[in-house]
């Protein structure tokens, strides 16, 4: 599930997905930042540049390039800023292609796997112009980003199903 709100010149985007996983296991997976590259689309070139090599921590930061846009690259350099282990975690860009960009990983162990919810606020940077493409690109390139990552990990962790 997918939702979109806008508050002011802030947008949320709230994805829900149960994983037929136990709970350790969608955590260890998701807290290796190395495991971010499987989840995205082939078509964003994301490439990790530097910290990726150890399981997340508070103060990390990692940088990648990535094309968020077909004709627009960026570095990206996210910190992560909390961890709770197997309950949380979120990262903050520090730089790159958002104006604002904080995305809160939340963990749930629920019957026959694991209920994760993503809440990711954010801001266009380039004023006017940015709030209108927000409204109509950045929302159905995330909605892509997201459902792409959404199938991914069924595939890999198959379908939930909660007898």
């Amino acid at each position: 599930m997918i939702q979109f709100e806008s508050i002011g010149k802030i947008h949320r985007i709230t994805t829900t997905q149960n994983l037929p996983v136990k709970l350790d296991k969608a955590w260890a997976f998701f807290s290796s930042p190395k495991n971010l590259a499987t989840i995205t689309p082939d078509a964003l070139n994301f490439k990790i540049l530097s910290g990726a090599d150890k399981k997340i921590f508070p103060g990390q930061i990692i940088q990648y390039k990535v094309n968020p846009l077909p004709i627009f690259t960026s570095t990206w350099v996210t910190e992560i800023t909390y961890v709770q282990d197997q309950k949380y975690f979120v990262d903050e860009q520090r730089y790159g292609p958002y104006e604002f960009w904080h995305h809160k990983h939340f963990f749930k162990a629920i019957e026959n796997g694991t209920q994760i919810i993503d809440v990711v606020d954010f801001k266009v940077s380039f004023g006017w112009l940015g709030r209108k493409l927000s409204n109509q690109l950045i929302k159905r390139e995330l909605k892509k980003i997201f459902t792409y990552r959404n199938d991914k990990l069924i595939g890999l962790f198959g379908v939930y199903k909660n007898n």
